[in-house]
């Protein structure tokens, strides 16, 4: 089976600060990975690397057996495949629960408000915040913040 995933050997650094030394991994479809390390060991560089952010300065990026890291190509569809979350979530602040799930879908897939929602409920039931989809971030523990910041990157 072809990875979902595959960084390979993938280098990358500001000025003379090595970030990324040589970081491969293959990751399969539906596998969940967590990256887990001391602050500045390059956890949100490798995430914004894959997600075409910050350009890899060596190494390669495989997505579905596509090289991505190849100069020049499109980030946008790219992007549309990736879902990634960061530790400060970036809820916006003035959208319940559930329009902070349906926006993307409907803004960047184009999906019908009525399908995005739908997706959005179900994703929230599976994490145990079916009742919170009209609840605003601040209303919300960060521990539920943080599901909604997943079940957002999977709608």
């Amino acid at each position: 089976m072809i990875p979902k995933l595959q960084l390979i050997d993938v280098r990358k650094s500001f000025g003379s600060r090595v970030v990324l030394d040589g970081v491969s991994i293959d990751i399969d479809d539906r596998e969940v990975v967590a990256f887990v390390g001391a602050s500045g060991s390059g956890k949100s560089t490798l995430l914004r690397c894959v997600n075409l952010l910050e350009p890899i300065d060596d190494g390669q990026v495989v997505v579905d057996d596509v090289d991505i890291s190849v100069p020049g190509l499109p980030a946008d569809p790219i992007r549309r495949r990736i879902g990634m979350v960061f530790q400060s979530f970036n809820l916006f602040p003035h959208m319940n629960v559930l329009k902070n799930l349906s926006l993307a879908p409907r803004k960047v897939l184009g999906v019908s408000k009525s399908e995005a929602e739908n997706t959005a409920r179900e994703l929230l039931e599976r994490l145990g915040l079916g009742d919170r989809a009209d609840a605003y971030p601040d209303q919300l523990s960060g521990g539920q913040q943080q599901r909604v910041a997943i079940a957002r990157s999977l709608a």
